[in-house]
């Protein structure tokens, strides 16, 4: 039963490219973030959203006239150098995120008990993003 239903899974969507999404209130601000400082390969500025290629996924922000951001992580990138990724992003005023209840260290980043490192950022419309470097392949 479990072999059909992966079968099931990769055959409607598992080889299918992913589409990420996000929001803004200001696309202008919104563009430069994405483009400037994150480095995002910039598609197309749309009607309802701006588009990026995130390192071969579609990156839509849309276009909303309001946006509560959520409380998680909306959208997250795999780095291959921590320290590095936000020694950069700070060079560009980007500050990590620091949680009272969890043990960060002076640049904010968290280890998990499997040893992959976290960071986590804000862009301009407070959407939570985030940074992982895994300790293994």
């Amino acid at each position: 039963m479990e072999q059909t239903t992966k079968s099931q899974s990769e055959t409607v969507l598992g080889g299918e490219s992913l589409i990420a999404f996000a929001a803004t209130v200001d696309p202008a601000r919104s563009k430069a973030f994405y483009e400037q400082v994150l480095g995002l390969r910039l598609i197309a500025d749309e009607e309802h959203a701006i588009v990026f290629d995130a390192n071969g996924t579609m990156l839509r922000i849309q276009k909303v006239s309001e946006l509560l951001p959520p409380p998680h992580t909306t959208l997250g990138w795999r780095v291959r150098e921590m320290a590095r990724t936000v020694a950069l992003l700070r060079a560009k005023q980007v500050e990590p995120e620091r949680y009272p209840y969890m043990q960060q260290d002076a640049l904010g980043i968290w280890t998990a008990p499997s040893g992959a490192k976290c960071v986590w950022f804000k862009d301009p419309d407070g959407n939570l993003l985030s940074l992982t470097e895994l300790s293994g392949p």
